[in-house]
């Protein structure tokens, strides 16, 4: 951009918002890309350069050029890697081969579950199949896995690959074992019929589990039913209801939402015996000891330690704050005061809310998503030396009007890369906060140029409006530097191959990055360079932020514990089967590691969406924070703004991707070898209370 262009553009963009007479807030470019509605009109004439700058998506039929495209690619690969001599090539052709496949499934990933237009979406869905269904076959194509032994055979060639190149070869190989290459050729074919019957089965459950219940109108009182939406003479349920205050509107929708689905548990129980099965054909104990090779905890045994010992430690704590929600319950309803599971959500907000004052709407008007938007590129140009800069979307580029395009640049390495801010409501798109990976970074040996990662945040914000810029609560907030936790992932690593750029690491490392960015969220020493009032530009007062990371202190031992339920479960389900129903498991799993009892008639398992994508690997939050919390407190908590160290943090932790061990990444930052006793111990201290909270809010 010229700086004649420059210049323009940062007037046209410099929004001020003026109120209560002689204030001013005034926003930087990138804060006033956030802070008002998009003033984008595209020309009739603009070329459609489609979704993402891919010129095949410039409609729904061009996800099947982009898909035949891919596999011809793919085709053309194959012949080069069985042709070629064993040595670092092989690898970059494998990489290559992965790269191609990637590129298409990753984008047809998002748009199968984000794109407005059900054309889309579904010719999407067609693409994720198809390269899905080739990718499990090339997982057990006996040629290219012969080219890859070669290569790992091959004693004096290997001991010239540099570090990187071998790990990427041994990752691969991996692929290959875990989908049962060393088979012979009739059960490599079950192999493999299990692999797509997986892929269906998995997007059943996962459709299934977010789809509402409904129940007749006349089974609710009358006097409840606007609290819930309405089909003809039914009442639909799409979810907990977990913030209202009538108890039996809580306990309503946690029957009617979890009420057992005969078709769908079929579809659990069918999908779990599935990874069962592909996990003994191919070698191994439990789908769980298959899933957990090459993590951090690398067993399921580990796991279980970690939790039980957690449980163990926290069990005092988790009783005191049960026998806290049940006195406020008996407060607030002293004719029922049994605790049950729909409660504990609801109380535990109110109890942080008396003993803290942390009423959302109070720190709404600092958290202006533009105001949250600056903050973010002000940490990372002082950790890391990027900025975050707003650019305009080409026609096509995007898929709807209100998603922003960010560029995000090093001061000295240039461009990084892209991050798409899906941010706002829209009818149709999933309520739930998360990164996608469109586009992995590698380095184009063809070229010699590196080829930028592309990702998309998507959260489901209100919109602006004239009055007003978007507003964040403190847990959007939260959950905004969350996901930009890992969109930084993927732009500060620059790995040679992209197999292993950015996010795609070890489940348990993976979250690392994205809950560390929670404890920067939290610290007033950060917050205060960026959280202003949106309209008289107060900044946002030391003893709020205080309460504020007091509050989720309150009750933290009982919602802890039932992460640690949520994993255990997790666990058991993905271990060798039981001659049970997953209900059965569940209410024994519940009495166990949580302690509220488990309500007849409902199916909590049904709606546990994460058994997909993070299948015997939910534990992977706690011990996440666990990790996040260790380096916050030993690398960060003495100055959050730190260059040095966080030169240090991309360098042993963000730079590497998958393409080093996740715990010698750890090691590397901590410069010690952390055990499961320390993991505990960082998610126990964490509940600690901070007195000099208690001394501020006296003197205030």
């Amino acid at each position: 951009m010229s700086a004649c262009k420059r210049l323009l553009y940062i007037v046209k963009h410099r929004r001020i918002w003026t109120h209560l007479g002689r204030h001013v807030t005034t926003w930087s470019p990138v804060g006033a890309a956030f802070n008002a509605k998009p003033h984008r009109k595209q020309e009739m004439l603009d070329k459609n350069v489609g979704l993402f700058g891919v010129a095949e998506l410039s409609s729904p039929a061009g996800f099947q050029v982009a898909t035949g495209g891919a596999l011809r690619n793919t085709e053309l690969l194959l012949e080069k890697i069985s042709s070629s001599y064993p040595g670092a090539q092989t690898v970059e052709l494998f990489d290559q081969l992965s790269d191609g496949l990637c590129k298409v499934a990753d984008l047809a990933d998002f748009v199968k579950v984000a794109h407005p237009d059900p054309a889309y979406r579904e010719a999407a869905e067609k693409t994720c199949m198809e390269i899905g269904t080739v990718v499990e076959k090339l997982n057990t194509n006996v040629e290219l896995c012969k080219s890859l032994k070669n290569l790992l055979n091959n004693q004096d060639v290997i001991a010239h690959l540099d570090p990187d190149t071998r790990r990427v070869a041994e990752l691969f190989m991996f692929d290959f074992e875990i989908s049962g290459i060393h088979l012979d050729e009739k059960l490599r074919k079950k192999a493999v019929a299990l692999h797509v019957k997986l892929l269906d089965l998995n997007n059943e459950f996962l459709v299934g589990s977010h789809m509402p219940n409904r129940i007749a109108r006349s089974a609710i009182p009358e006097h409840l039913q606007l609290h819930f939406g309405s089909e003809g003479s039914f009442i639909q349920v799409g979810g907990f209801h977990a913030d209202s205050p009538d108890d039996l509107v809580r306990e309503i929708a946690y029957r009617v939402y979890l009420y057992p689905n005969a078709d769908l548990m079929a579809c659990l129980e069918e999908l779990l015996k599935c990874r069962y099965k592909l996990a003994k054909l191919v070698g191994y104990e439990s789908y769980a000891q298959r899933a957990l090779k090459g993590t951090m905890a690398k067993t399921p045994e580990t796991v279980m330690s970690f939790l039980q010992l957690l449980t163990d430690r926290l069990s005092d704590s988790t009783a005191k704050d049960f026998k806290m929600m049940k006195g406020m319950k008996t407060r607030l309803n002293p004719r029922n005061c049994e605790l049950l599971p729909w409660d504990h959500p609801y109380l535990s907000g109110v109890l942080r809310a008396e003993k803290y004052n942390i009423e959302p709407s109070l720190y709404s008007p600092y958290f202006s998503l533009g105001a949250c938007m600056e903050g973010l590129s002000m940490l990372f140009s002082r950790l890391y030396g990027v900025t975050l800069t707003s650019e305009l979307p080409r026609a096509g580029e995007v898929w709807s009007d209100d998603v922003r395009k960010l560029a995000v640049a090093h001061e000295t390495e240039g461009l990084l890369g892209y991050i798409y801010c899906d941010f706002f409501h829209r009818p149709d798109k999933p309520h739930q906060d998360c990164h996608f990976t469109i586009r992995g970074g590698r380095l184009c040996q063809e070229t010699g140029e590196y080829q930028l990662p592309v990702v998309v945040l998507m959260l489901s914000l209100p919109q602006p409006t004239k009055r007003a810029p978007t507003l964040l609560t403190p847990g959007m907030m939260e959950n905004l530097f969350h996901e930009m936790g890992h969109a930084m992932h993927s732009m500060l690593g620059r790995t040679r191959y992209q197999h292993v750029t950015g996010t795609r690491c070890a489940t348990d490392f993976a979250e690392v990055p994205s809950i560390l960015m929670e404890y920067f969220a939290s610290d007033y020493r950060v917050v205060s360079q960026f959280a202003r009032h949106y309209e008289t530009g107060k900044p946002l007062p030391e003893s709020m932020v205080a309460r504020l990371c007091e509050s989720k202190k309150v009750c933290g031992a009982a919602d802890t514990q039932l992460q640690i339920f949520y994993a255990a479960l997790d666990q058991i389900y993905h271990g060798e089967p039981q001659n049970r129903s997953t209900t059965d498991i569940l209410k024994e799993i519940q009495q166990k590691f949580y302690g509220l009892p488990h309500t007849p008639n409902t199916a909590w398992q049904l709606r546990f969406s994460h058994l997909i994508s993070y299948g015997a690997k939910y534990y992977s939050y706690l011990m996440s924070r666990a990790v996040a919390s260790m380096v916050w407190k030993q690398c960060f908590v003495q100055d959050p703004l730190n260059r040095d160290m966080g030169e240090r943090y991309r360098r042993e932790m963000l730079a590497h991707g998958g393409a080093k061990e996740p715990m010698l990444m750890v090691e590397g930052m901590l410069q010690r070898q952390p055990t499961i006793e320390d993991f505990v111990d960082a998610l126990v201290s964490e509940l600690k209370p901070n007195f000099e909270t208690f001394l501020m809010d006296s003197e205030s």
